[in-house]
C-alpha cells in the first residue's frame, strides 16, 4: 500500500430532502378544513348538554273571508240577423223576373220575385165572367118571383150560384198575387237560390232577406253565471276581423233552456253602434261582468286535489293541521270561491304543504 489515505465514505443525510410540491399542498389543506369547518352550513360543535329537537313544520296560512265581487267572463260567440226570413214560392211556373242579388238593399214592399201569370189570369177572366152571367140570373129570377112566375127555390139556386162564383174569383185573385212576392221588410238580400227562367214549383226556397239593424251576437254562458245576469246589463264586444277595438253592446236576450251536456245556455247581445264593416257570422269575443255578490273567497293554489276530490288543508285552534273535503265556485284571478266547507274565519294553508298530514303539529309563518 502507498502512504495515501483512501476517501472517507459520505455519512446519510439525517433528513431527507423534501418535495416542494407537497410543501405548498399543506398549508391549502388545512386552510380548506377550517374553512369548512368554519362554514355557517357545517354540522356546530358537539352539544353541550343537549339534544336538539324534532324541526318544526312551517306553514303560511289565511283566513277565510267572504268579500263582494264582480266576476268578469270572457266567452267566444258569432254574429247572427235575429230578423231573417226566407221566401218560397206558393204557386208553381216559370220565374219571368228577378233583378236582386246578394247584398242589394230592398224596400219593404218592393216586387222581388215574378212568376208568369198567363193560366191564373185566364181562369180569373173565366170566373169573372161566370159571376157576371150569375147576378144577371138572380135579377131575372127575383122578377119572375115576384110574377109568380118561378119558385123561391129556384131565386136561391141562383144566389148560391152567385157566392160560389165571387169565392172562385176570390180564390183567383189570391193565387194571381201569389206570383208577385215582395220584400216583407226593409232589408238586404243574402241569398238567391233561382235564376230567371227557372221553373219552380210551390214551396221552392228562392230567396233570404235580412234585417242589419237586428244583428246580435250569441254566446254561451255557463250556468253558474247566468243566474247573475240580466237582460239590459252592459257588455262588451270585439271582433276580431276589425282589430283590436272594444264595442258597447247590452243584453238582449237569455234563453231559457240549457244545452243538456255542456250546461250552457244562450245569451244574445246587441250593439249600440254596429260598426261599419260588420257581417253576419264573424267571429266574437264577448266579455260579461256579472252583479256584485258576496263570496267566499280563498287563494287558488289553497286548494288542493286528489283522487278522493277537493280539500284544503285547515289549522285548528291547537294549531294542527286538518284535512277539509270543500267544493268549489267560479275562479277570479289568483282567488277561488268555496261553496262549500268552510266558514268565514277559518285559517287554511297557503305554502308548507310538503309533508303535512292530518293532525299534524305546524308553526304559522307570516306568508
Amino acid at each position: 500500500m502507498t502512504g495515501d489515505t483512501l476517501p472517507k465514505p459520505r455519512r446519510a443525510s439525517r433528513a431527507r430532502s423534501h418535495d416542494p410540491t407537497l410543501l405548498a399542498a399543506v398549508p391549502i389543506a388545512i386552510l380548506a378544513a377550517t374553512l369548512i369547518a368554519c362554514s355557517p352550513g357545517s354540522d356546530p360543535p358537539a352539544s353541550t348538554g343537549r339534544e336538539r329537537g324534532a324541526a318544526d313544520h312551517l306553514v303560511a296560512t289565511v283566513a277565510v273571508e267572504r268579500a263582494a265581487t264582480t266576476s268578469s267572463h270572457e266567452r267566444p260567440g258569432s254574429l247572427r240577423h235575429r230578423r231573417q226570413v226566407r221566401l218560397f214560392s206558393q204557386e208553381e211556373g216559370r220565374i219571368t223576373a228577378l233583378e236582386v242579388f246578394e247584398g242589394d238593399m230592398v224596400r219593404e214592399g218592393e216586387i222581388l220575385v215574378a212568376l208568369e201569370d198567363d193560366l191564373l189570369q185566364a181562369e180569373l177572366d173565366k170566373t169573372r165572367a161566370t159571376l157576371a152571367q150569375a147576378e144577371l140570373d138572380v135579377g131575372r129570377l127575383e122578377d119572375l118571383v115576384s110574377k109568380r112566375a118561378a119558385s123561391d127555390a129556384e131565386l136561391s139556386q141562383a144566389r148560391t150560384a152567385v157566392a160560389v162564383a165571387r169565392g172562385d174569383v176570390r180564390l183567383l185573385e189570391t193565387r194571381l198575387a201569389f206570383t208577385r212576392i215582395p220584400a216583407p221588410f226593409d232589408g238586404v238580400v243574402i241569398e238567391r237560390l233561382v235564376e230567371p227562367g227557372d221553373f219552380v214549383s210551390k214551396n221552392t226556397h228562392l230567396l233570404t232577406t235580412a234585417d242589419p239593424a237586428s244583428l246580435v251576437a250569441e254566446v254561451y254562458a255557463s250556468e253558474l253565471i247566468l243566474p247573475r245576469m240580466k237582460v239590459g246589463d252592459p257588455a262588451q264586444l270585439r271582433i276580431d276581423a276589425l282589430g283590436t277595438v272594444v264595442f258597447p253592446a247590452r243584453i238582449l236576450r237569455i234563453h231559457p233552456s240549457l244545452e243538456q251536456t255542456s250546461r250552457q245556455g244562450i245569451v244574445e247581445l246587441t250593439l249600440e253602434e254596429p260598426p261599419p264593416g260588420v257581417k253576419a257570422g264573424q267571429f266574437v269575443r264577448v266579455t260579461l261582468e256579472t252583479a256584485a255578490v258576496e263570496r267566499l273567497l280563498v287563494p287558488f293554489r289553497a286548494l288542493r286535489r286528489d283522487r278522493d276530490g277537493e280539500f284544503v288543508w285547515l289549522i285548528t285552534d291547537q294549531g294542527e293541521a286538518a284535512r277539509r273535503k270543500v267544493r268549489s265556485g267560479l275562479q277570479m284571478a289568483d282567488r277561488i270561491e268555496i261553496l262549500e266547507g268552510l266558514a268565514p274565519g277559518d285559517r287554511i294553508v297557503t305554502r308548507g304543504f310538503l309533508g303535512l298530514s292530518d293532525g299534524k303539529t305546524v308553526k304559522v309563518v307570516p306568508e
